[in-house]
């Protein structure tokens, strides 16, 4: 392999925002071989693609040393300094779409709703209808502005594969005392999931810093450059092969409750980035092999569910508390679990 694919970053590029565009600045690694500046970037940047990359330099926005580099194919070796400027893109326009919504929770400050699985929270790369914030502009124009024209209301966000309860703010007074709970953590945020295999003990705290892979832009990792986070984790039912767990945040990290049980051996039954859909306990039967198939098509995504939510109410300041139930894939996937494994 080439690239970052080969650990050519000495450490993950830094990111920052001057004016109208973005500057990405990457430090080879010193043991690094050589790599086509164009792929360099690409790979070091989460949704970046060649083309626009391409542009980039040929617009003299990239500098290799403090010297700026026209040509895509110029070549980075070990220890290069790589400077790129990007100019943000003015933010897309929002359109308001008939979507149906499951609303827990609503009244002239805040909403609560519960998330389907495979719904995007907001528009994004890739991402510019079907998501959570068209169908809000569709159910109400009534949302704070505080988080940016293409993120009307929003608050937090649950990635698209993982269900359940999520905040909104109506108004930018309630966006702002909401957002306050979030930083200084005092959010009650539980989670139900189904893991691979049983963790011991069976009660803990996950401490570990999360930051970007070093050579996959899209994931993310335990890594002593990433920043402080902490999962505590109670083993609700253990199958041994597969267990439930109930989860906690004490930190709102990108992928955190699925990076922490990855790296402890136990990564979300059917997750598709962290490993969680293949076979990692149990027997090599072939009855084993058809159930654990027929499994992952019923859970087509991570078992990870957002299922409670307390906060205190913006206006009233009096404690909301909101719960969900499971859907219904993890529902059946849990009946499954028991089902095969009480069997005699």
């Amino acid at each position: 392999m080439t690239g970052t694919e080969r650990g050519d970053l000495r450490h993950p590029p830094t990111e920052s925002q001057t004016g109208g565009e973005t500057v990405y600045v990457f430090h080879a690694a010193p043991t690094a071989g050589k790599v086509r500046l164009d792929v360099f970037i690409t790979r070091s940047v989460e949704n970046a693609s060649r083309s626009k990359v391409q542009e980039s330099i040929a617009a003299g926005r990239v500098t290799v040393n403090g010297v700026i580099v026209l040509k895509a194919g110029h070549h980075v070796a070990g220890g290069d300094v790589v400077v790129c400027r990007v100019p943000k893109p003015p933010p897309p326009l929002v359109e308001a779409e008939n979507i149906p919504l499951d609303i827990r929770y609503e009244d002239e400050s805040v909403l609560v709703v519960n998330k389907p699985a495979m719904m995007v929270v907001h528009p994004a790369h890739g991402n510019h209808s079907g998501t959570l914030v068209n169908a809000l502009l569709w159910h109400t124009r009534r949302l704070s502005s505080a988080g940016g024209a293409d993120r009307p209301g929003i608050l937090h966000r649950l990635d698209k594969g993982t269900s359940g309860l999520l905040c909104v703010a109506r108004t930018d007074e309630a966006h702002r005392f909401l957002a306050k709970q979030f930083a200084e953590r005092t959010i009650e945020r539980e989670y139900l999931a189904i893991v691979w295999g049983t963790p011991e003990p069976r009660t803990g705290v996950v401490e570990a810093p999360i930051g970007r892979h070093r050579s996959d832009r899209k994931r993310m990792a335990v890594t002593g450059e990433g920043k402080p986070a902490a999962t505590e984790y109670t083993v609700v039912k253990d199958f041994g092969p597969l267990s439930l767990l109930r989860l906690k945040l004490r930190t709102g990290r990108t992928h955190q409750i699925r990076v922490h049980l990855s790296s402890m051996r136990h990564p979300l039954l059917g997750d598709p980035v962290y490993g969680g859909r293949r076979i990692l306990y149990g027997s090599v039967t072939p009855a084993y092999k058809h159930f654990i198939a027929e499994l992952l098509d019923v859970l087509p995504r991570q078992a990870l569910h957002a299922r409670t939510l307390g906060f205190v109410h913006p206006v009233t300041r009096q404690r909301v508390f909101v719960e969900s139930e499971l859907p219904a894939d993890m529902q059946e996937a849990l009946e499954r679990i028991e089902r095969y494994f009480s069997a005699p």
